[in-house]
């Protein structure tokens, strides 16, 4: 039996758009014209980078997300599938200690596993085939699970191998040097300059970009000066997948990296610090 991924939680297997009527007076139309004026030059005048470090102000500060060593997050899903069909309550703990340590705890119906990745090599625990090294597609599930942690793509800037751009008002776009596969946009809100969305987009087809993933996020919260979203609602395309509350979040609790790395008793999710 194989685990299907959902951004983290695995399973088995702008402006108001006008109406049609027109309005065909000299003020309006020079007013339309005004406006899509100040829209373009407003777009053409954000820098990707600096657009990058508001949403980093805003968040809480740079200083302060490089300054948090651990984290400990637990959070209750309502999922489905990308058919639209129920999986049911999910939970789930995750655990990372700064660079590259990574665990994963999950329990639903039918989808508990845990998952330990020291950002080289790793392991996991599966429904049917219980304690197995990480390799393939469960590693590259790793890998990418923990270069999607929040904590370390607030921190974007600081890879030399990102490259910043604007494609739309309050829209940063990251791309990759010599990666002309993928690229990540992420829409900030117009006053705040937090992160309203965040999407992956594929360029297979570089005439027809797509998105795969996407992000909303909801409800901020401030934990040790800096900011995290308390709902996180995932989509693949545009079917929503994961509808996400953040439960619990701590902060340099002192999380060791070898404590990670110990199978759980019985090979069962470790829930403890989660209410389960």
């Amino acid at each position: 039996m194989k685990l299907k991924s959902f951004d983290g939680l695995r399973f088995c297997l702008p402006f108001r758009t006008f109406t049609t009527q027109l309005i065909c007076s000299l003020p309006f139309v020079a007013f339309a014209a005004l406006l899509t004026v100040f829209l373009s030059a407003t777009c053409q005048g954000q820098d990707g980078r600096q657009l990058f470090h508001k949403m980093q102000t805003a968040l809480g500060g740079s200083d302060k997300i490089a300054a948090i060593q651990d984290f400990d997050q637990c959070v209750r899903a309502d999922a489905w599938t990308d058919k639209g069909k129920p999986y049911g309550e999910v939970y789930k703990r995750t655990r990372w200690i700064r660079p590259n340590v990574l665990r994963l705890d999950q329990i639903g119906p039918g989808n508990s596993y845990v998952l330990y990745f020291n950002g080289v090599s790793g392991w996991e625990i599966l429904p049917d085939k219980g304690f197995v090294e990480l390799v393939g597609e469960e590693l590259a599930f790793a890998k990418g699970y923990l270069n999607g942690i929040d904590l370390k793509s607030w921190l974007a800037d600081r890879d030399s191998a990102n490259v910043f751009t604007v494609s739309g008002t309050n829209v940063i776009t990251i791309s990759t040097k010599n990666d002309d596969s993928q690229k990540t946009e992420i829409t900030l809100d117009i006053v705040t300059f937090l992160p309203v969305k965040e999407a992956s987009i594929s360029l297979a087809d570089a005439s027809h970009p797509v998105a795969t993933r996407t992000r909303q996020f909801e409800g901020w919260d401030v934990f040790q000066g800096v900011k995290f979203p308390c709902r996180i609602i995932n989509f693949h395309g545009e079917k929503k997948v994961a509808d996400i509350r953040v439960q619990q979040i701590m902060l340099d609790g002192g999380i060791r990296s070898e404590d990670l790395a110990i199978r759980p008793q019985g090979l069962k999710p470790d829930m403890s610090q989660c209410g389960k």
